[in-house]
């Protein structure tokens, strides 16, 4: 016979006044699936919590909160009766508010109170707390995005920008699979696909012709060009010859 799982709005209470600083607690039932999605879709981990609360009917369900916009979802760990887990939740923020912060995660902890307030303290808040000093400066003061290259109809314009990396935009669907492939990445906050600089520009240009030439294919041509405010000396090595359906103009 498995073992009882501790009452959870009691265990959320007792976890709750013995963290740092003041915090509060909001137990609710969730009947069905989506009874939970209005807060799971705020947890800020891709791993293990984050998982769990996207692939489980939580049942039931904890929110800790603090003054300073610190929120914690705890519930059961699944097919673990005697374990929980806690998650950091995002704070009320634009999305590029999060650009270049590291997901603070959350952990597991067992069904005694004072050990699982002692791992968050020493495991879980000192991330989430300074994820949250990093979007609330980031709102505050917005990081800088690459002026990206101009879009051309029919065409993927591609920069190299001074610190090496090489980033791409286009208005085809159908080009971004060839991108994808090639190994760029698509990064919302800069608006374009990238290459980052630590490739190397031997690394970078291959992965330009492939793409180059999957585009080719399908009737997509490709410019190649120093990026705004790129200098002579940050340049890359001169591109090899490309398929007849790329040009590069200014290399």
């Amino acid at each position: 016979m498995s073992p009882a799982r501790p009452d959870l709005a009691a265990y959320a209470g007792a976890l709750a006044t013995r963290l740092p600083g003041a915090w509060t607690t909001a137990y609710s039932r969730n009947a069905a699936y989506a009874d939970q999605l209005s807060t799971t879709a705020a947890v800020w981990d891709a791993g293990a919590i984050g998982y769990a609360a996207s692939n489980y009917v939580l049942g039931h369900q904890a929110v800790l909160a603090r003054g300073d916009s610190a929120r914690l979802l705890l519930f059961d760990r699944p097919l673990r009766p005697r374990q929980f887990m806690v998650g950091a939740l995002e704070p009320d923020a634009h999305h590029d508010a999060f650009h270049g912060v590291a997901e603070p995660g959350g952990i597991t902890v067992p069904a005694d109170p004072a050990r699982a307030a002692a791992q968050v303290a020493r495991r879980l808040l000192p991330r989430y707390e300074d994820a949250l000093r990093q979007v609330w400066h980031n709102t505050a003061h917005p990081p800088p995005r690459r002026p990206a290259p101009p879009v051309i109809p029919g065409m993927v314009s591609i920069a190299w920008y001074p610190d090496g990396v090489v980033g791409a935009v286009t208005g085809l669907r159908d080009a971004t699979s060839a991108l994808y492939g090639a190994g760029f990445q698509f990064h919302p906050y800069q608006r374009m696909f990238l290459l980052p600089a630590s490739l190397g520009d031997r690394e970078q240009i291959a992965r330009i012709y492939v793409a180059a030439q999957h585009l080719a294919r399908i009737g997509v041509g490709v410019t190649v060009r120093p990026a705004p405010a790129a200098t002579p000396a940050t340049q890359p090595a001169p591109l090899p010859a490309l398929p007849t359906a790329v040009s590069a103009p200014g290399r």
